[in-house]
């Protein structure tokens, strides 16, 4: 009889079984080139994506692959670049540039084969002339700090880099260009996962400036000058660039929330998917789906008992305290205050890269006992939560998830289990 919490990871082990590239990839491939066969890729799953890659081509591979520190795979023909993530570093600057040659020198009979997922927006840095690379990484700090949603983090991205909004396209044209997108992002848009550097632009420059003054955000003259110049805007849908151009989606959050439905139904467990694009503050979330907890707990609507609820998306966290953030374990420490030890309630939150803000940590578990279990260690969880600290708390506690790099991404997996 497997315990509360062992049903949660067997979910969650079941959604990233569903967006592993070595499972999954190869029934995208597209057919071989007269020409040359390039593959570029960037994200925390394009070494993996590289890796699956080789173990499914017939023909000759060339190119380079850029993936956060700790997540990289073994290759033959494709090499491999470590990178910072989520503010770029000098090595992703250089591996950036190196790529962008690479794009730049495929011909008309060659095929230009793009690994895409979640973190190549950190990792694919060019820096447009006359910004400087500390420039890059000031605003990108600042941003991941304002609580704007990823869309708009990425607008504001696309138009402050060479690369990024489509821009790697134009540099590989007029070569075909195949995707393949791993989703990490609400609602599956194209143009944001990774920044969209091989898909059309919506966005504006103008809009950019709008998410700056939005968040407070505070930049150089330097930059604010480029993004008021018509110059820095990103390709859109007409651009002939794009006609040679295909993308092609092989794992979203909605799939992993799905095989996590199945693997639960197995269990004997009714699973209800509320959402796999919820956004807001991570505390917010937790009031609104503690509320739909409680109901179910209490009066049997509008689900009935056992059974688990699954959600999807990316939240975000003002970090205002001096704690270390993390939207998951945030979520779960606001979640446990709205529950406040209600029986047969559990929950696990986990990022499906493994890594929860800052930290090497995927999420957390809690259950009824974990609020008197951190008051019995002498710890004070309200305020860890107004610190945003809840990694110290869920560390104390021993109820992390620690997974390692899981080597794929399709962003927050939320599981509330109500027996």
């Amino acid at each position: 009889m497997l315990s509360a919490e062992e049903k949660l990871r067997a979910l969650f082990n079941a959604a990233l079984e569903a967006a592993d590239p070595k499972r999954i990839l190869a029934r995208h491939l597209p057919a071989r080139p007269s020409g040359r066969t390039i593959v570029l890729g960037a994200g925390k799953a394009s070494a993996a994506m590289a890796a699956a890659v080789e173990a499914h081509w017939d023909g000759p591979l060339e190119g380079l692959i850029i993936t956060r520190y700790g997540h990289s795979c073994p290759t033959r023909h494709l090499r491999i670049v470590e990178a910072a993530h989520p503010v770029p570093d000098e090595a992703g600057r250089k591996a950036t540039a190196e790529l962008m040659a690479l794009a730049q020198s495929a011909g008309p009979d060659d095929l230009v084969l793009c690994l895409i997922s979640g973190g190549g927006s950190s990792l694919l840095s060019a820096a447009p002339t006359g910004i400087t690379f500390e420039e890059k990484q000031s605003i990108n700090k600042a941003l991941l700090k304002s609580g704007a949603p990823i869309a708009e983090i990425n607008c504001v991205r696309k138009h402050l880099s060479d690369i990024k909004g489509g821009k790697l396209a134009a540099l590989a044209a007029p070569a075909k260009v195949v995707t393949l997108l791993i989703s990490d992002v609400p609602g599956d848009d194209l143009a944001t996962i990774a920044s969209g550097p091989t898909v059309a632009d919506l966005s504006t420059r103008q809009d950019a400036l709008a998410v700056l003054k939005r968040y407070d955000v505070t930049v150089s003259n330097t930059i604010l000058r480029h993004l008021e110049n018509a110059a820095c805007e990103t390709p859109k849908a007409e651009d002939q660039i794009f006609a040679n151009c295909e993308t092609r989606m092989i794992a979203t959050p909605q799939i992993s929330l799905e095989a996590a439905a199945a693997r639960a139904m197995e269990m004997g467990l009714t699973a209800h998917i509320l959402s796999d694009r919820i956004e807001g503050e991570a505390r917010d979330t937790a009031k609104a789906l503690g509320a739909i907890a409680l109901q179910v707990a209490q009066h049997g609507q509008p689900f009935s008992k056992p059974c688990v609820l699954l959600s999807g998306g990316e939240t975000t966290v003002t970090v205002r305290g001096s704690g270390r953030g993390g939207r998951n374990v945030e979520f779960l420490l606001a979640l446990a205050h709205v529950l406040e030890g209600a029986p047969g309630i559990y929950a696990l939150s986990c990022d499906t890269d493994g890594v929860d803000g800052l930290e090497e940590i995927a999420g957390a578990v809690i259950g009824p006992q974990t609020l008197k279990n951190a008051r019995d260690r002498g710890m004070n969880a309200r305020a860890m939560l107004d610190n945003n600290d809840g990694h110290s708390l869920f560390e104390a506690l021993e109820a992390q998830v620690i997974t390692g790099p899981t080597l794929t991404n399709v962003n927050d997996f939320r599981a509330i289990l109500i027996e």
